[in-house]
Order: C-alpha cells, then sequence, then structure tokens
C-alpha cells in the first residue's frame, strides 16, 4: 500500500529537512520526500497545518508488565505511544518480577513484537530485584537487547556497588539511567517542600533530595567512563550540574518531562492525586531552568516518565496514593505549546 502525505511542514534532524514538503511512503518504507510529489498513492493524506515527523523514542516509560498488567500493559502503553506520536519505548525494569536477568529481558521483548503496536526495548535493573544488595546480570541484559541498566523508582543508595554496576555497564558497552533521589532525605514527603506546601498541610520533598544523587553519579560516572543518563531532572540544580559536567566532558545526557517544564507547585490540587509524581512539581525558577536548559541544549532529551497505576489508586488520599503521571499521548502537543509555541525549542531542536 502506497500513502501520500501532502503539504506538511517536515522536521527531520537526519536529513536536516525543515519545511514543506510531500512524503511518499509504501509498505513500510519512505521512498521520497519532495517538494512535490504528483506520483498516484492508494491513500493521499493532506497534512496542511501539521508537522510530520520521524516516530518519537521515549526514553522513559513504565509499561508495568509483567505483573501489574492493570495497571497498563504491552498492549494499551503501546496503543497509548502511537496515539502520541511515539514509535519505540524504553520500558523500565520495575515490574513484578523485577526484570533483572537476560531470560526477563528476552521474554519482554519476545511477547512485545506480538502485542505491542510500539516497538519495546526493555531496560534491565541494576540490582537483583532492586534490592540494592548484589548486582543483576547486567551482561546477559546487554547481550539479550537491553540499551541500559536502571534502578528507576529508586537510586542503588550503595555508592560502592553502584560503582561496580556501572564498570560492568560500561564493559557490556550499554548506559546507566539513573533515578536520582536519596531516600535517606525524602522523609514522607509527597510534594515539593515549599509554601504551597504548607498551605496544603502536606509534607514536603526538597530539591536536595535530587541534586545529591545528580552530583554523586556524575562523579561515579567520571571515574567509570560509563555513559550516564539522568532520569526526569526536576530543579535549577540538577540544569546547573549537568552544565558544569559537560564543561569537563563527562559522558552525561539529561532528561526533563514536559509536566515538569508545564505546571509547578503552585497547580497541587490536594484533593487530586493525579498531581502527585516522584519527583515533584517544582517551583516556578526551576520550571523556567529547565526550559532554557532545553533551549540551550545542556539538557538532552525530553521523555514521559510515563507511570500509570489504577484509578482506584489515584483516588486514595493525596499521601496515600502512589506517585506517577501519564504522559505518552500529551508529550507532543505539550512540548508544542510549551516550548515550540513559546519560542524556547525551534522545531528542528523538539524533533
Amino acid at each position: 500500500m502506497t500513502v501520500l502525505i501532502k503539504n506538511g511542514h517536515v522536521v527531520d534532524p537526519l536529513t536536516k529537512k525543515d519545511g514543506i514538503y510531500d512524503v511518499l511512503v509504501e509498505g513500510k518504507k519512505i521512498q521520497k520526500i519532495a517538494e512535490k510529489i504528483d506520483e498516484k498513492a492508494d491513500r493521499v493524506i493532506d497534512a496542511r497545518g501539521t508537522y510530520v515527523l520521524p516516530g518519537f523514542i521515549d526514553l522513559h516509560v513504565h509499561l508495568r508488565d509483567p505483573g501489574l498488567e492493570y495497571k497498563e500493559t504491552l498492549e494499551t502503553g503501546g496503543r497509548a505511544a502511537v496515539h502520541g506520536g511515539v514509535t519505540t519505548i524504553c520500558a523500565m525494569p520495575n515490574t513484578k518480577p523485577v526484570i533483572d536477568s537476560r531470560e526477563k529481558v528476552e521474554a519482554v521483548h519476545e511477547r512485545a513484537v506480538k502485542e505491542s503496536p510500539a516497538h519495546v526495548i526493555q531496560l534491565g535493573a541494576v540490582t537483583c530485584g532492586q534490592e540494592g544488595k548484589e548486582l543483576a546480570d547486567i551482561a546477559g541484559m546487554a547481550a539479550a537487547g537491553c540499551h541500559a541498566i536502571s534502578e528507576d523508582g529508586k537510586s542503588v543508595m550503595n555508592a560502592s556497588l553502584y560503582r561496580k554496576g556501572m564498570k560492568e555497564a560500561k564493559k557490556a558497552g550499554i548506559s546507566v539511567f539513573a533515578h536520582c533521589e536519596d531516600i535517606t532525605m525524602v522523609e514522607g514527603g509527597v510534594m515539593n517542600a515549599d509554601e504551597n506546601a504548607k498551605r496544603l498541610g502536606l509534607k514536603g520533598i526538597t530539591n536536595s533530595v535530587e541534586d545529591v544523587i545528580v552530583a554523586r553519579d556524575i562523579l561515579l560516572a567520571k571515574e567509570t567512563g560509563v555513559r550516564l543518563h539522568l532520569c526526569h531532572c526536576s530543579t535549577y540544580g540538577s540544569v546547573e550540574i549537568v552544565k558544569q559536567a559537560k564543561k569537563q566532558d563527562i559522558h552525561v545526557t539529561a532528561e526533563v518531562c514536559p509536566h515538569h517544564f508545564t505546571l509547578t507547585s503552585k497547580d497541587v490540587d490536594a484533593s487530586d492525586a493525579n498531581y502527585k509524581m516522584n519527583p515533584p512539581l517544582r517551583t516556578k525558577k526551576d520550571v523556567e531552568a529547565l526550559k532554557r536548559g532545553l533551549r540551550d541544549d545542556i539538557m538532552d532529551v525530553i521523555a514521559t516518565d510515563h507511570a500509570p497505576h489504577s484509578e482506584e489508586e489515584k483516588r486514595r488520599s493525596f499521601t496515600a496514593a502512589p506517585f506517577g503521571i501519564v504522559g505518552l499521548e500529551t508529550a507532543v502537543p505539550l512540548t508544542i505549546s510549551e516550548l515550540v509555541e513559546k519560542e524556547y525549542l525551534t522545531p528542528m531542536q523538539m524533533a
């Protein structure tokens, strides 16, 4: 089947095309991109007034599958992804059981080919069961096509063990994705520590909870030479630390989530736990720093940290409900409205 997409604003980082073009697709391959294509096609789409972009890669998604399918599955997560323009998902390993072996990575990959309309890359845990006691099968997971290891949902608090994991990842040629949170400093916090938390009567989470581990992980990456990717950065301090690390040529990249560049702690409604996420919504100062970081290419990636829960779980009180917000379907429109249309990013930077 041939599809001709007409008059769309094509933005393609690979070919540097950024303008109005026609695109001819045959089967699963793009055959031609030109200012005007008159060839007959089985289907013609008038894309006037819209962007035509490569399928996006979301580096940070919680599919909850296996074991927590009442929250999300490979199929429903994949459908949400392609609906939002995402064609490749990096799935975090904090499932039930935790993805910590070659066999578990292979099992998800095999199922995903059959069940998910999006391509799924399963990431592996740093430690067995994400318990922080002994390293997972890093070499085996890498051989199974796991492009990175991550303890996402928590940090590996044992710095010596984490350093060993980084060395193993370096040896296997894969990256480390870091969830930066010093759990000893959270102290029951459920939102950002500021005047809004006090107003709402909720315990706060300070910026230092994130910043301390950002600094630690960058120093460990500098020592081990591993490629470090910082997940869901939310503070102005993270932006500054990443900026300094890049000046030292440390192999670090960093992501920002749409909710963290769109909302602030002032938006939190204590009666609605959909506003409860980890890291929490921060202040306007943090939001502006994140947006400038993306604009200035200090922060490298927009990812969702798509983290679904059941409606029942999210209907609990703000204190009792789990952390997490969905984002696969809304990330692209939020990026366009909050960053492109407000001229923080060009369409090419966005892509």
